[in-house]
């Protein structure tokens, strides 16, 4: 009976644990990831304030291979992984600080949250 209730108990453990991805649209800002969480009233376009005003720095850390992130309109930042994010970011770089909508696997919860996703639809040009 120990071994069965044990069993139960380890399998719901790794259901639980387990993050499951769920196919959805998103729409928000491509956001440097790691600049926007340290100063978000002042690092959402492509110049940053960090240390000081830094000219294009998203688009450079994006070159480098930085995590850029979909800021929606409620706040939440999901990073942006998969086939969009290959190649250091190069389908996304011409689209920072632009509103787009992407559509794929969204997995995590808080703020630890990612979309997997290859493509991106345009919204607004900001």
């Amino acid at each position: 009976m120990h071994k069965l209730v044990a069993g139960v108990i380890g399998a719901t453990f790794v259901v639980v644990t387990a993050m499951p991805a769920f196919a959805e649209t998103l729409k928000g800002q491509i956001v440097d990831q790691g600049c926007y969480l340290k100063d978000k009233a002042n690092n959402v376009g492509k110049d940053h304030k960090m240390p000081a005003d830094t000219k294009d720095c998203a688009v450079g850390c994006a070159k480098q291979g930085h995590a850029l992130a979909l800021l929606t309109a409620d706040g939440k930042v999901y990073q942006i992984a998969g086939g969009l994010a290959d190649n250091n970011n190069a389908k996304l770089i011409p689209h920072i600080s632009h509103t787009v909508e992407i559509t794929g696997d969204t997995m995590g919860s808080g703020d630890k949250m990612m979309i997997h996703a290859a493509d991106l639809k345009m919204v607004a040009a900001k």
